[in-house]
């Protein structure tokens, strides 16, 4: 049985902004594509003493709306699998520059003759 591997330490800073602030998977992949700080959404965010503050969600749709012309992603993917769709393609990196170490070493037999 594999273990669980943890999640980079920027991508954990964005789980715990999705639970702290309420979002969804869908904003929290149009705050990173915006560029935003996970550690600093708390700034962002309408805390009920501010009326004339968006909610955050709202708030970060409009962002997206306005800089990419789209109200939402395209694809959308959890902060859970992008990690693991990250893993998979730097082993397949790994495992790419590991055989091409091996055939560059190991002599061609058809050309040895």
């Amino acid at each position: 049985m594999s273990k669980k591997k943890p999640l980079p330490k920027d991508l954990q800073d964005w789980v715990q902004a999705r639970k702290r602030h309420h979002l969804s998977h869908v904003h929290v992949q149009m705050a990173r594509e915006l560029g935003m700080n996970p550690n600093r959404l708390g700034k962002l965010d309408n805390h009920r003493q501010e009326p004339w503050k968006a909610p955050l969600p709202l708030f970060i749709e409009r962002l997206y709306l306005e800089r990419f012309g789209r109200e939402r992603p395209e694809v959308v993917m959890s902060i859970e699998e992008r990690a693991r769709a990250q893993r998979a393609k730097q082993a397949a990196r790994k495992e790419a520059r590991r055989r091409a170490r091996a055939a560059q070493v190991a002599p061609d037999p058809e050309t040895a003759q």
